[in-house]
């Protein structure tokens, strides 16, 4: 007689009240996450309100436009330098205490501005550009590497879906508020309000139980996924004749055409930062005493589009059980360059906002298909892929601000927007043909195995009637 229990005490399927017991820890991760999103949400405003206030801030302590381009290269930069580093942090520490670390460190430096004499400012600037930069792609890629063991691996669409709605809604928030907040109370109380996001998402980590990195195997599976991640780890960290091999390469090699896909994801970042340059620059055009109106008419818009896609895709994942796959990603990223390209053509503003909606939908499309695919690799792996996925990101979009920043100066904002998604729909285009080919030689390797059985299955039934 069984006990119905494993070795960490809870129900197991063949137990009574298996079934029941897994649908009630369900609920309990997705309640927590559902926290924990709560607090990311409430960073993620932080961070776009301090997105637009530090610049502002730099511009008007040093006067120079300058120094703000140089501000947001050391900020991406030090993303660049994260992304490298992060696989082997979640290796050897675990994914709660690197999301606590991420906000600690954020609220700490720019509580640091905030005290910092005037004689200090700018060193106290380019801090908090490193930090900021560094910490907060350590704390998405733990949150996005974390989040098979948080919530189950069936439910990983729907935990990236919620993530980003949250993130979008921060977004739009933090935009929206900055220039009133700036305003009305000044830098010092945006920045502090700043400050406080960070302690909230800190405390909201730290109150909850949060799996992944070297702390997810506390039980026998878990125990049993960390003995093989030593393993593999060691078979990652050194080729077949023992000598050192990267082991965040090998996380790309680890799916086939999963190189090709991080590839776009650093393209599209180049497309994305030619949109991001060169929107001020077309909404001056349209209305050029007000033209902040137009840009965050457009965000606002865009945003509702993606968190629209976020609960479509929800819906989709409830009802089919099935999640968004890598073909979701290429066309996703096709549709949505394609929008940014047309939303600089010149219609109408009622059909620029269609284009904007469109564009938020596909955006968040490819946000979850990427997400949940790179989630599909070993948990050993898992970080190493998205640490080098925003190394990719961080990269492509720091040239091409650098590239379209240059470009602006003798082109036109659609001409240039138009070429950097260009480029963007080329790469996905070979994406979608690379994923097809891999499709029909899965599909014909499939194929000659059934035949192989039904052979000798025939064999076997020949052989018995004689």
């Amino acid at each position: 007689m069984t006990s119905g229990r494993d070795s960490a005490g809870r129900p197991t399927a063949d137990a009574p009240d298996g079934g029941a017991a897994k649908d009630r820890d369900t609920a309990v991760s997705e309640r927590r996450f559902r926290f924990l999103v709560g607090g990311y949400a409430v960073s993620s405003y932080g961070t776009f309100l301090n997105m637009v206030a530090l610049n502002l801030f730099v511009y008007e302590t040093t006067g120079r436009a300058l120094a703000m381009g140089l501000f947001m290269a050391v900020r991406l930069a030090s993303g660049f330098v994260a992304g490298l580093v992060v696989g082997h942090l979640l290796a050897r520490f675990s994914a709660k205490s690197v999301m606590l670390w991420a906000n600690i460190g954020q609220g700490a430096v720019m509580l640091l501005l905030v005290l910092a004499p005037d004689g200090l400012l700018t060193g106290a600037l380019m801090a908090v550009s490193v930090v900021i930069g560094a910490c907060g792609t350590l704390f998405m890629v733990a949150l996005r590497s974390s989040i098979p063991e948080m919530v189950g691996e069936d439910r990983r669409a729907w935990a990236n879906s919620l993530s980003i709605t949250g993130r979008s809604l921060a977004m739009v928030a933090g935009f929206a508020s900055a220039g009133v907040v700036v305003s009305l109370v000044g830098y010092t109380a945006a920045f502090l309000v700043d400050t406080a996001t960070f302690v909230v998402c800190a405390v909201t980590v730290a109150l909850l139980p949060i799996a992944g990195g070297k702390g997810a195997g506390g039980t026998a599976a878990g125990e049993k996924r960390e003995n093989e991640g030593k393993a593999e780890g060691e078979v990652s960290a050194k080729g077949a004749g023992g000598r050192w091999r990267p082991t965040a390469f090998l996380a790309l090699a680890a799916a086939p055409g999963l190189g090709l896909m991080v590839a776009l994801r650093g393209v599209d970042a180049f497309g994305s930062s030619s949109h991001n340059a060169a929107l001020p620059i077309h909404s001056a055009s349209l209305d050029a005493a007000h033209p902040a109106v137009f840009v965050s008419a457009f965000w606002c818009v865009w945003a509702l589009g993606n968190i629209g896609a976020q609960q479509v895709i929800q819906r989709y994942g409830q009802r089919t059980g099935h999640a968004v796959g890598a073909l979701g990603f290429g066309y996703g990223t096709v549709v949505m360059s394609a929008a940014f390209i047309a939303a600089f053509a010149g219609f109408p503003l009622a059909v620029t906002a269609v284009i904007a909606l469109v564009a938020g939908a596909a955006d968040g499309l490819t946000e979850v298909s990427y997400t949940s695919h790179l989630q599909t690799l070993p948990a050993t792996l898992r970080g190493h892929a998205f640490g080098l996925s925003a190394t990719f990101e961080n990269l492509g979009f720091g040239v091409g601000m650098i590239l379209v920043a240059a470009a602006l100066d003798r082109f036109s904002p659609p001409a240039v927007v138009g070429w950097s998604h260009g480029a963007a729909i080329v790469v996905a285009v070979v994406f979608l043909l690379r994923v097809a080919g891999l499709r029909r030689a899965e599909e014909r390797t499939g194929r000659g195995e059934r035949a192989g059985r039904s052979a000798r299955a025939g064999r076997e039934g020949r052989a018995g009637l004689r």
